[in-house]
């Protein structure tokens, strides 16, 4: 009896050191490079949006293609790269420089909704991302105490999300270019970083919470 629960639900792992987790050093630049040099440009040319919208596209573009050429997953280049090309977009046609924040401000309140929503109805997000990753299927939500244990987990990122918001919203409604670059950057990987500690201290002493540490160890290799 004992050795059939050691089976089913293994002792978790370490978490995946910080640096995995947020991608390694390519990982570290896609997130905070292209806000900062928006930022620099902008100031720069005396307040040319284009000019810096344009310089923030093309470092994420050369970012990408560094993640290309090491032959890493396309699809977080690309979805870099067009993410930094919308929030471009909207501050070069809005002629609004804090506007290059705006997407960004309204997809953490798309994932606080999202994840909120999906505690409530039973759906906890960091479970449905585990049995993607790891291939399972949907049996993690006959457990009760792993059910509970995601849903908590789920909670530590809408307040992440919610925290950004409530830093950088007032930031960009006042137009504090600096302060709000400062504030993207700043909340970005190191509110990442908590992320994933906090997850992992929660969901470490629950019965079958191994895979989530095994899941984010398996995305940190393939950023």
């Amino acid at each position: 009896m004992s050795t059939s629960r050691a089976t089913d639900h293994p002792p978790v792992p370490p978490p995946p050191s910080l640096a995995d987790a947020v991608g390694g050093p390519l990982g570290i630049a896609e997130t905070a490079l292209p806000a900062a040099v928006f930022v620099i440009v902008y100031t720069a040319t005396g307040s040319e949006t284009r000019t810096a919208a344009i310089a923030a596209v093309a470092l994420a573009a050369v970012l990408a293609a560094a993640r290309i050429v090491r032959r890493q997953t396309p699809m977080y280049a690309i979805s870099g790269v067009i993410g930094v090309a919308i929030a471009g977009y909207v501050a070069a046609k809005t002629g609004k420089a804090e506007n290059f924040f705006l997407p960004g401000l309204l997809l953490n309140a798309a994932y606080a909704a999202a994840y909120a929503i999906s505690i409530m109805v039973r759906w906890p997000l960091i479970g449905v991302i585990v049995a993607a990753l790891t291939k399972a299927d949907s049996s993690w939500r006959q457990d009760p105490v792993l059910v509970r244990a995601y849903a908590r987990a789920s909670w530590v990122w809408v307040a992440l999300f919610l925290a950004r918001i409530a830093v950088q919203a007032p930031l960009y409604a006042v137009g504090a270019l600096v302060a709000l670059g400062a504030a993207r950057v700043a909340m970005g990987v190191p509110l990442f970083v908590v992320g994933i500690w906090l997850s992992w201290l929660l969901l470490r002493a629950t019965p079958g919470g191994a895979p989530w540490v095994r899941a984010m160890q398996k995305r940190a290799k393939t950023p």
